[in-house]
């Protein structure tokens, strides 16, 4: 069973960068699409970025594009979120999901843009 585990939130000022990462374990993420949710206050999750790992194709939600870059590192079975340019509206809890034939959820990370 695949579990996921979130680092590398924090608290950052406005037009600062943190990296997420997304630490895998109890399989390897070859047949996954692996994605990157944010859950902003009062808001509903949403996803923002997703990365199929069979074949590399990346998608990104209109507001984090040229910012936001999710990428991988199979040796260490992880996925990352480098966030550059980071706005207010960017702060929230964000979720690594695992999907293959179910979906697998980490516990998420706090991020937040202020001043």
């Amino acid at each position: 069973q695949l579990q996921l585990k979130e680092s590398g939130g924090g608290l950052v000022q406005p037009g600062g960068s943190l990296r997420l990462s997304c630490a895998a374990s109890g399989s390897t993420l070859e047949s996954y699409t692996m994605g990157w949710f944010r859950r902003a206050p009062g808001k509903a999750r949403e996803g923002i970025s997703c990365l199929n790992m069979a074949d590399d194709r990346t998608w990104y939600e209109d507001s984090v594009k040229g910012r936001f870059t999710i990428s991988r590192d199979d040796k260490k079975n992880t996925i990352y979120l480098s966030m550059n340019n980071l706005k207010p509206e960017d702060t929230g809890i964000y979720y690594c999901q695992g999907w293959d034939k179910q979906i697998y959820w980490g516990q998420g990370t706090q991020v937040t843009v202020s001043s």
